[in-house]
């Protein structure tokens, strides 16, 4: 069974949270610490699966123009294997960034990145729609990123 977090290992997520890249020494530096203890940490964390892995965040329009879509899926009916299916199927698609299950009107919201328009009709109709199951879909573009954090808030 994982620990509780005390305020030293939370400090420590903090400053991960804000750069990944950061070392152990540095880390202890600025919470007062030394850094064999600090490392230690990390690694226990690590272990216990607070931290989930690093990576870099990438600011994709340098990289390409895209466009961002949240798709609202229902399900005909809600069983289990419709939605274990569903999920396991979505898996394999790259366009899909982000897939949450939710309550109220639909089963599931998507994070879908797309070149443009035309490229998520085409995505929408040949792989969302053509799944099993599907009862609907209903879209929202997103004009402008106001926030867009993967910041956890660590009170």
């Amino acid at each position: 069974m994982p620990e509780q977090l005390d305020s030293i290992d939370r400090g420590i997520l903090k400053i991960l949270e804000t750069d990944a890249k950061i070392g152990a020494k540095t880390i202890a530096e600025r919470m007062g610490l030394t850094k064999t203890p600090v490392y230690e940490r990390i690694k226990r964390l690590e272990k216990e699966g607070y931290i989930k892995g690093y990576v870099a965040l990438l600011d994709t329009d340098k990289i390409e123009r895209s466009i961002t879509v949240f798709s609202f899926v229902s399900l005909d009916a809600q069983k289990g294997s419709f939605m274990d299916d569903f999920l396991l199927r979505i898996q394999e698609l790259e366009e899909i960034t982000a897939c949450y299950v939710v309550g109220g009107e639909f089963d599931f919201l998507l994070k879908v990145t797309v070149k443009n328009l035309d490229a998520y009709y085409d995505f929408a109709k040949s792989k969302i729609a053509s799944l099993p199951n599907i009862g609907a879909v209903k879209s929202a573009f997103v004009l402008n990123e106001a926030k867009n954090t993967q910041h956890f808030p660590l009170l």
